[in-house]
């Protein structure tokens, strides 16, 4: 199993490689947006206020295009918060050669304990010539697990820690769409604590799982990125591949010494026959693994932990986790109104995880939804984003800013 999924991730990768000449022309034409024919919810707030529009002078490479959704939601562990979703995306560089830059800001809070301070950015330097990536986190963050491998749907525990993330990459352009460098990344999961009979007996895992522990990794990235993309806020035509090694020695203050290797592939192919309308069939996969052996738990491979924890949409966050894990969604994503206000997605994804007793691949985990898009801001591309996914005991509504993927 595990050899054929190697396979599937090798003929991903090459057959992006070979669209690069057809992504590079999509990805030229796609740099400077028209949008004269769009219309966005700040539109109408300007109809609504009696705004008008202020005089265009020029193009100003440097704008900024923000977006902002404050919301009630579901937070993992049960019950509802208030979640404000803050998008900024502005260039850095002529728009022509500059990629659009993006920083998102998601606090959340209960209401009483419960809260998160997630802070996401993913920065492109004048004519692409750096990538800069940074996600850091502080949460109060209570969870549930289902052990290890596919577990069942009757047997759950809810785990309670605070949890700081910092982890900052910086990549320089090796040549067009490629690029290599290095990273930081430190996890350090406080106070682990569960109920009755308690982490590590309930998954029979040893490290990362004693009552009241504090478990702390601090470690070193290798990433490689191929990127056509102009826009990771709403992707248009193209292909993304992104590789991280990562490995945690205990010279850097890890507990224990730990690698993982992660790699993350996706093509965006456009099927459409009206120019400027959104038509695409969007594919993604990733395959997340432990190395060796010592791996805390919190940092084992999971559903919804991926570094921007959209992958599962339809199952519980966390429901499926091991030292290995596989997985592939495709979305049809399509506009319904021609000046782009409104569209619609349908999706279907899959999950295989490493089962503890052979560390092999038995089971896949299916599940299927849809979803509304709301053109929030027509300059970064910006939708709110409502979806509704199904799977085995689980169903459930989502509603952010921007794309799954």
């Amino acid at each position: 199993m595990q050899k054929t999924i190697f396979l599937f991730s090798f003929l991903f990768i090459t057959y992006s490689a070979n669209a690069q000449n057809a992504a590079d022309a999509i990805s030229a034409n796609n740099q400077v947006r028209d949008t004269s024919n769009k219309r966005d919810l700040i539109d109408y707030a300007k109809i609504l206020f009696k705004i008008k529009p202020g005089v265009k002078t020029g193009e100003n490479p440097r704008k900024v295009f923000f977006s902002l959704l404050p919301i009630g939601g579901n937070v993992p562990g049960g019950g509802t918060a208030l979640i404000t979703s803050t998008s900024a995306g502005f260039y850095l560089g002529e728009r022509k050669t500059t990629n659009i830059s993006n920083v998102t800001f998601t606090p959340y809070w209960n209401l009483k304990s419960r809260f998160g301070l997630p802070l996401r950015s993913n920065i492109w330097l004048a004519d692409n010539t750096w990538n800069i990536q940074g996600d850091t986190r502080f949460l109060v963050y209570p969870q549930y697990t289902w052990g290890l491998g596919s577990g069942h749907e009757d047997q759950k525990l809810l785990v309670d820690y605070k949890y700081i993330r910092f982890y900052q990459s910086a990549l320089k352009r090796i040549k067009p769409y490629f690029y290599a460098g290095f990273g930081y990344t430190l996890d350090y999961f406080v106070n682990v604590r569960a109920a009755d009979p308690g982490l590590q007996k309930f998954t029979g895992y040893n490290s990362g799982t004693e009552e009241g522990s504090n478990s702390f990794s601090s470690g070193v990235s290798f990433n490689l990125l191929y990127d056509t993309r102009n826009n990771s806020i709403n992707p248009l035509p193209g292909s993304y591949l992104n590789l991280v090694l990562r490995t945690n020695p205990k010279f850097l203050g890890s507990q224990t010494s730990w690698k993982s290797l992660y790699i993350d592939a996706r093509k965006y192919i456009s099927l459409n026959t009206k120019p400027h309308q959104q038509n695409t069939l969007a594919l993604w996969s990733y395959f997340w693994t432990g190395l060796n052996n010592g791996i805390p738990y919190l940092n084992l491979p999971s559903i919804g932990w991926d570094p921007y924890n959209k992958s599962g949409r339809g199952m519980d966050q966390n429901r499926y986790r091991g030292k290995s894990l596989f997985y592939v969604e495709s979305e049809y994503r399509r506009d319904i109104t021609d000046n782009g206000l409104f569209g619609f997605v349908v999706f279907a994804n899959a999950t295989s995880v490493a089962e503890p007793e052979t560390n092999s691949f038995k089971a896949i985990h299916p599940a299927v939804g849809a979803g509304m898009r709301i053109k929030f801001n027509k300059g970064s591309n910006t939708n709110i984003a409502i979806d509704y996914g199904v799977s085995k005991g689980f169903s459930g509504f989502s509603i952010g800013l921007g794309e799954a993927f």
